[in-house]
């Protein structure tokens, strides 16, 4: 067993390689189809040799599964599907001893319609107590036929359904998930209970899923485009809340990272004050094309955001509700907008690995976290997934068109010859796995030293040993056109290569790494990155 690695720094989260795990789809102990703890406990060691700080798990409550788990019916209890609490107990604790941290993550703006809380509030009617936890209106019209708002939804389709005594409850995604009421002392001490009782079983953090989105308008005034403040989203009385939190997190020694998506970087900057959340996810830099004067742009904006509140900075290149990055990096457009998916976009895949790989360097390099999502460091690309197996509400909210988040969320591959490529032993995966996928399996990829792996490792590796990477500065360096170059300290450089020719490489002492095989005449390949000691 590998010998557990040693802290980065007493604030490991400004520094740390943290590593998603979508639990569905990570690895199945039991043989059912479906990822599980047990699972994930017997591939722990391949986290630790991969060389990442912390796991961040998305949810494993129990839940109705119609949102991937993001449709929480309580709390307190791992979903049968996953395991028990039990488990997850010993989970958190094996990890902790390979030197690997656990984030939880907690969905406070909404539950499951088959949570107790929303159940009751069916039950007892208009007008009571159990109601008030949640945001239950009369409808307008001349018989309350029409909906309270018009607010649109995060996800296609409506945000108000009407209950058979006629009133209507918010969800600003599915029905099934109804929008908590924040102002009622009941959801605020809830929330608080759940966060203590994670970190008494040894979290280390905690994600919050749609952390801009908990306060909403008070009269539920009508949302009108381009009008300030907005209904529901970025509300100044939510940060009361996290200020609450925080000091709950204080006590255990836990730490935050806000899913935020704001394009005004002052007031994405207030979401992480010293006394507010540690860190805030950077989705800036995900949508970010593939193109030089963007990326760097990118880089100096969230740079610029984070300094005045002593913030370090985030970076992630996908996530399990974004198209993977060697699919999107070989299509046209290399951003990545949710309103623009569409099935049979074209994509050079063999382009947008090669660009995969070389973002990978460009990541690990820059200052503050990474969150690395799983499967990124096999370099797997976006699967198709035929529409009749498609379980994301996405999908059929939207009518068809948009493909959903299935095709980042397929079952890992594990060995190459094995029954669903080692996933599981038994039954077939909850989402199909694509027949070409023996190639990405971990058991291939791991004595490959050419391989996406390999790459990741030997990054992982240098960035924890080399002094400079991590937390820190960043000096931009004079570069050819569609080159970026910049220094972590005086003698440890990174150039990425976006332009469509070859360049020379930077006066260097020695080479790193590189994202992929350098020719021997001393440049730099098109959409490749190095790292050099100068």
């Amino acid at each position: 067993m590998a010998a557990p690695h040693p802290p980065r720094t007493d604030d490991w989260w400004r520094d740390a390689v943290i590593y998603q795990v979508y639990p569905r789809s990570f690895a199945d102990g039991d043989g059912d189809g479906t990822g599980d703890l047990a699972g994930v406990r017997a591939r722990l060691l391949y986290l630790a040799e991969l060389g990442v700080d912390a796991v961040w798990f998305t949810p494993w409550y129990l839940s109705p599964l119609v949102d991937g788990g993001y449709d929480v019916a309580d709390y307190r209890t791992i979903d049968p599907a996953f395991g028990t609490l039990a488990e997850a107990e010993k989970l958190i604790a094996e990890a902790r001893a390979l030197g690997i941290r656990a984030i939880v993550d907690i969905v406070p703006n909404h539950v499951s319609d088959q949570h107790a809380w929303f159940r009751a509030a069916l039950a007892a009617g208009p007008g009571s107590p159990e109601r008030a936890r949640f945001h239950f209106r009369p409808g307008r019209g001349e018989n309350g036929e029409l909906p309270p708002n018009d607010w649109p939804s995060q996800f296609s389709g409506n945000t108000w359904t009407r209950v058979p005594d006629g009133e209507w409850y918010l969800h600003l995604f599915t029905p099934e998930q109804p929008d908590l009421n924040w102002s009622h002392p009941d959801v605020r001490r809830e929330h608080e209970d759940v966060l203590r009782f994670w970190f008494e079983r040894g979290v280390a953090g905690v994600r919050i899923d749609s952390a801009a989105l908990l306060t909403k308008d008070s009269d539920l005034r009508d949302f009108v485009e381009g009008v300030d403040p907005h209904p529901y989203i970025d509300l100044d009385e939510i940060h009361d809340i996290y200020r609450s939190w925080r000091a709950i997190a204080d006590e255990y020694g836990g730490v935050f990272v806000g899913e935020v998506w704001l394009p005004d970087a002052e007031r994405f900057a207030r979401y992480l004050r010293p006394d507010e959340l540690h860190t805030a996810f950077n989705f800036n830099f995900l949508a970010c094309p593939w193109e030089p004067d963007r990326l760097r742009r990118t880089i100096d904006d969230t740079l610029a955001e984070h300094a005045p509140v002593g913030a370090p900075a985030t970076w992630v290149l996908c996530n399990h509700d974004v198209t993977r990055t060697a699919t999107r990096y070989g299509r046209e457009d290399t951003g990545f907008d949710f309103a623009k998916k569409r099935f049979g976009t074209p994509t050079d895949l063999e382009l947008g690995t090669r660009r995969a790989r070389a973002a990978a360097l460009l990541t690990l390099a820059l200052p503050g976290s990474v969150y690395l999502y799983q499967g990124e460091e096999l370099g797997l690309p976006e699967a198709d997934i035929p529409p009749h197996r498609i379980q994301d509400p996405m999908h059929a909210r939207s009518g068809g068109t948009d493909p959903g988040r299935d095709g980042c969320r397929v079952p890992l591959p594990w060995e190459a010859d094995a029954p669903s490529y080692g996933f599981g032993t038994g039954t077939d995966p909850w989402l199909p796995q694509p027949a070409d996928w023996a190639r990405y399996a971990v058991d291939r990829q791991a004595t490959d030293p050419r391989s996406m792996l390999s790459l990741y490792r030997t990054a992982l590796d240098l960035r924890r040993g080399e002094t400079g990477f991590g937390d820190g500065p960043l000096r931009w360096l004079p570069s050819p056109e569609g080159v970026l170059t910049f220094a972590r300290t005086e003698h440890l450089l990174c150039a990425v290569n976006l332009s469509g020719g070859s360049v020379p490489l930077a006066p260097h002492r020695e080479v790193l790494l590189a994202s992929d095989e350098l020719p021997a005449d001393g440049t730099l390949p098109p959409d490749t990155a190095v790292w050099l000691r100068t």
